[in-house]
Order: C-alpha cells, then structure tokens, then sequence
C-alpha cells in the first residue's frame, strides 16, 4: 500500500524524533556543578565577594582575579585564587589556596585561614602529609602566637652572614588601611630565600606563598628569575628567586627589591615587633618610615640590616636598652653576686625561669629572671625573647 507523501514525512519525522530522543535519554546528565568552567566560576564568585570587603579592591579596575586549578582527584580540587592589586604604589594581591569538594549541591569551597581549610585538607587525597601537617595551624583559630607571642623562629629572607639595605620600613599590604605588615628589602646577592622552612606555591607572576608551622605565612613578591612551586617543600633558606620589579599580580615597583610581609592564620598582621633575624621591625610615625632594632642598636630606613639567622624558641636577644652589658648573677635578683657581664645585643640561650627582683626595660616590666645555660641569671627585662612569659618553664 502506498503512503502519501505528507504521511510518509509525518512518519519519518516521528521516528527521528524517537530516535533522538532516546538518543538524548541515552547520554549521562552532566549537572551543573560538574562542567569544568564551574569550580572556577565558584571560586571566582568567592574572590569578588572577598573584594567587597577589601579597601582598594571593590572598584571596578579592581576586580581583576587570577584563579588555577593545580590539582583535582575524584571530587576533589586543590589550587590558587588571586584578587590582582590595582597598579598603585603600596598595594599588594590578596591571594589564597583554597581546597575544594564537589558535592550534590555544587562545589564547597575553604580558603586558607577558615576552620574549614584545615578540615579539608586532612581528608582530602591529593594534599601530602607535609602540607597537612602545616595546613593544621591554618585554621583561622587564635592561637597563642597571636596573643602577644611575637616568637617566629624566622631569619631575614637572604643567606645568613649578608647585609641588605632595609629599603622600606614597615607598612601596609593594601596602601595603608590594613596592618603594617610588610617590609621592603634589596641588597646582596639579590637572592630571596625562605625565612623558614615550610611548604611554597607560586601563585602568579613574581610572586610566592610559604606556609610555615605555628599558622605563619611569608609573602614575597616582585620576584624575577623565580621557582615555580605547588605545595613544594623548602627548607630555611631554600632559594626562591632574585629580587625584581614584576608586578604579575598588580601593584608597582620602581626598582628591584622584595616585598615581603608576614600573615597569621590567614590574615596579615603587623610585623613588628615580631623577631626575625634577630631583628625586630619598629614602626615609624607614617607607612615605610621606621627601623629595625638588634638589642639596642638602631637601624634605620636605607640602613644595612646583617642577617644573623633565626632566633631559637629558647633563646632571647639582650637589650639593655641603651647599649653596654648585662650583669650576671649567681641567682635570680640583685641580692645575688655578680658572676659576669654579657654584651648588648648577644644571643642567650634560657634553662628555666624563676621570680626575682622587679626591672623595667625597653619591652616590660617583670619580676622574671632567666637562667641561662651556663647557669647565670640575667634579669628578663632586658631580654626580648618576643614574649613576656617564661619559654623554658619554671626552675
């Protein structure tokens, strides 16, 4: 029996159309939270809200962000999120790591410096043990080191036994709102290496993070000649690059150096007085000013700062807040014979701690008297060790 053409292209066209749609049924529903442009449209949305909230980074010549996915396994992902500065002199890129976990709903996402960074990264299969063991302190948790623990256990970021030019004193990362954090430094060999040992990533153009234990970080940027790192592990000192004038991430540089700057559990904070090389950054009346103080000697801005490495968790600094020596005694206050002197500026390693005679110096004032290694005591007003607390316990 013949059919009618119009019969014929009605038939047709509904057996395609089964056809198709069976054919469509056939393929695997991709769900919105797994296409790939959508962990970093999650992340990007994340970096913009950020912004909102940053002076200098709200505008819309601001709102420039730079997001790579280093790692993903199974549900997970792992990577770098960077909020580009303005090219204005004094602002620096906020940048984090953050982890990520795909779930029905979408992706759940943790930067560096939330409760949920550490949690993650304990769980998650492509972050290594050493980065877990760091990532631990990262928690956004107040720790004690953020209580007046001024302690780093960080050398300058250049090799010990060199001088540098403290070129900019302490100020802000984000051209004056936030904390004094950062300094600016040249000089040297003009290689940057790592204040402390810890885990690097690179996360754009002359720039580079390293996570360090106690919920530090170390930001150091203008970097040229640079490593590429990705959750590496550097010891102290590791090289990290020469000093620059790269701006990959905004901000500007008239000439090479490196910025450098000092976070705790995800945010910055002021570096002084915090220890680091046996100096101790002070703050001048305006941004860049200031100095650096190695007992009582002075350094100022364009001053040369000579790295003699980090100081111990039980050590201190003497500070007889004026120059000359220190006596030492036979026991805790100065009721006690004087057994011998130690310079102003020396390195002393603490025993124990115990009450003695009140003094007052550059940093408190205590009744807390040191007893030293060779079995002397000092009084502990004039040993900055970065916290007004006993570091070796009780005699």
């Amino acid at each position: 029996m013949s059919v009618p053409t119009t019969m014929r292209r009605l038939l047709v066209g509904a057996t395609c159309g089964v056809v198709l749609a069976a054919l469509v049924a056939a393929q695997p529903v991709q769900s919105a939270d797994t296409r790939p442009d959508t962990l970093t449209d999650s992340v990007t949305g994340e970096l913009l809200r950020r912004a909102d909230g940053l002076p200098g980074f709200s505008g819309a010549v601001a709102r420039d962000t730079r997001v790579s996915v280093n790692r993903s396994q199974g549900r997970w992902a792992f990577g770098t999120a960077v909020l580009v500065a303005p090219r204005v002199e004094g602002m620096e890129p906020r940048d984090w790591l953050f982890l990520a976990e795909r779930r029905a709903t979408g992706w759940r996402l943790a930067f560096d410096g939330e409760p949920a960074f550490a949690e993650f990264s304990a769980k998650a299969p492509l972050i290594s043990a050493k980065e877990k063991a760091i990532f631990a302190s990262h928690d956004g948790r107040v720790s004690a080191q953020a209580n007046g623990d001024f302690r780093t256990g960080m050398r300058l970021p250049w090799a010990v036994g060199q001088s540098w030019t403290l070129r900019g004193g302490p100020h802000a990362w984000d051209a004056g709102s936030g904390p004094w954090s950062s300094l600016d430094l040249v000089g040297g060999d003009q290689v940057v290496r790592a204040a402390r040992a810890g885990t690097a990533y690179t996360t754009c153009t002359g720039r580079i993070l390293v996570y360090h234990d106690r919920g530090y970080t170390t930001r150091y940027y203008h970097l040229w000649n640079y490593g590429q790192f990705d959750g590496t592990a550097v010891a102290e000192g590791a090289r990290l690059g020469d000093t620059g004038t790269e701006v990959g991430c905004g901000g500007s540089a008239s000439s090479r150096h490196v910025h450098f700057s000092l976070l705790q559990n995800g945010a910055y904070v002021a570096v002084s007085p915090h220890i680091i090389g046996k100096w101790v950054p002070m703050n001048g009346s305006s941004q860049y000013g200031g100095y650096a103080l190695h007992g009582s000697t002075r350094v100022n801005v364009g001053g040369a700062l000579y790295n003699y490495g980090a100081l111990g968790f039980t050590q201190g600094i003497v500070d007889v807040n004026g120059g000359g020596t220190l006596n030492k005694r036979s026991g805790p206050g100065t009721g006690y014979s004087i057994v011998g002197t130690v310079a102003d500026g020396a390195t002393v390693t603490i025993s124990c701690s115990s009450n003695g005679t009140s003094h007052t110096g550059r940093w408190w004032t205590t009744s807390r008297w040191e007893k030293l290694s060779d079995g002397t005591w000092v009084t502990g007003a004039y040993v900055y060790t970065g916290v007004n607390a006993p570091v070796s316990g009780a005699c």
